[in-house]
């Protein structure tokens, strides 16, 4: 199985093709030099093959290249930074502002 993940525009979010097919996608909001990530969705006929991990581990990378800050509100997003330190210094916490923008 091949797979790419893409940085796509309205919504905003990064997604992940498996064999040319759109398996899923994580979501975010762009807040100055803050990037909230709120929602990770992978499609059900492809779970279980670890590409909610390949898709994060690639957004991540992406947000660090840009010089942003990782703001962790979807619980995959969240979980997954908790297995990779190496990480902890460009991620923070969800502010009241965070949240309230996310609300929109």
């Amino acid at each position: 199985m091949s797979t790419h993940v893409t940085r796509q525009g309205d919504p905003d979010r990064f997604e992940i093709t498996a064999d040319d097919a759109v398996a899923g996608f994580t979501q975010f909001l762009d807040r100055g030099e803050r990037r909230v990530f709120f929602h990770t969705e992978i499609d059900e006929e492809f779970g279980g093959r670890g590409l909610a991990g390949i898709l994060v581990d690639e957004a991540v990378a992406a947000t660090r290249a840009e010089g942003r800050t990782i703001v962790p509100v979807c619980s995959y997003v969240k979980t997954w930074l908790g297995t990779h330190p190496e990480h902890e210094d460009i991620t923070a916490q969800p502010t009241p502002d965070d949240l309230a923008a996310l609300r929109g």
